[in-house]
């Protein structure tokens, strides 16, 4: 049976894209997601638009040429060896900026309506906020490289997130669906990818993490998937969470938000049945990783 919020690896090429997340998906408004293999050509051009958007290399070095407002650039982001391999450089992108990219390996785009023109922006991997979450078998390590306070945008939030194998992450679940002084609007998207942990070796395996998603009084949704690289959670509303990582594979997700709330801010609120978790993190030990 199809599902409007799941999608696996493929379900969304596009426009020479391997994948878009636009608003031509029906009940989605506010983000956007492409990617692009950049080891098989340049990436379509993206024109000059309503739209903000973030340059994310997922694997190897991202190259943007850009042009708005009647001016022009260059710049060179320098990427990783894959998402498990720590922060890459990361770029930021105002209203009406058409970008085209080339380079080595695996890109990102996160976008957002928006009306701003900003300059370009960028943030070096050395100088990305590294944030340890959770603790015990909750344990996460977050790139804020797209939050308020890091790269500037008009309502855009980009992070992203690495679950070490047999960790849950996105925990306790938590939703953003409602504009109170506590929590903010946001549609969230979850893109994914896993790999092996760090130090195995099996030619043969499928690496794989799990990932949760259910109703709130905001709307219906009931995600329970297996998820793989390449595959996309859609978060409109509803609490989300948790996402597991498998022993044996760690598991990554670029995380996409933006809502209609005039305030750039992630505020949440957790499942009250389950909120007394975080407040039981004081007494657990961080996992080292």
């Amino acid at each position: 049976m199809s599902d409007p919020w799941w999608h696996p690896r493929g379900s969304l090429a596009r426009d020479g894209w391997d994948l878009v997340v636009d608003g031509a998906l029906e009940g989605w408004r506010h983000t956007g997601l492409k990617v692009h293999d950049l080891a098989a050509g340049p990436a379509p051009q993206l024109p000059a638009a309503d739209v903000e958007r973030m340059v994310v290399p997922l694997a190897g070095d991202v190259r943007v040429a850009w042009a708005a407002g009647g001016e022009q650039g260059v710049v060179e982001l320098a990427g990783r060896p894959s998402v498990f391999a720590g922060p890459a450089d990361t770029a930021s992108f105002g209203a009406g900026t058409a970008l085209a990219l080339t380079g080595t390996g695996r890109v990102g785009v996160a976008e957002a309506v928006a009306t701003a023109p900003r300059p370009l922006s960028v943030l070096r991997a050395a100088d990305t906020p590294v944030e340890h979450r959770g603790a015990g078998v909750a344990s996460r390590i977050v790139h804020n490289f797209g939050v308020p306070g890091a790269l500037p945008a008009e309502r855009l939030i980009v992070c992203e997130v690495i679950t070490p194998a047999g960790n849950w992450s996105s925990y306790p679940p938590h939703k953003h669906d409602e504009a109170t002084a506590t929590e903010s609007r946001l549609e969230e998207i979850y893109y994914f990818e896993s790999e092996l942990e760090r130090g195995r070796v099996a030619p043969d395996a499928d690496p794989f993490g799990m990932f949760a998603a259910y109703s709130s009084a905001a709307g219906e949704i009931d995600l329970a998937r297996l998820v793989r690289t390449g595959d996309v959670a859609l978060i409109p509303y509803g609490y989300h969470g948790p996402a597991a990582a498998a022993p044996g594979y760690d598991l990554y997700y670029l995380n996409v938000m933006a809502g209609p709330d005039p305030e750039r801010a992630w505020r949440i609120s957790d499942d009250p049945r389950h909120a007394w978790v975080r407040g039981a993190w004081a007494d657990d030990e961080r996992t080292a990783r």
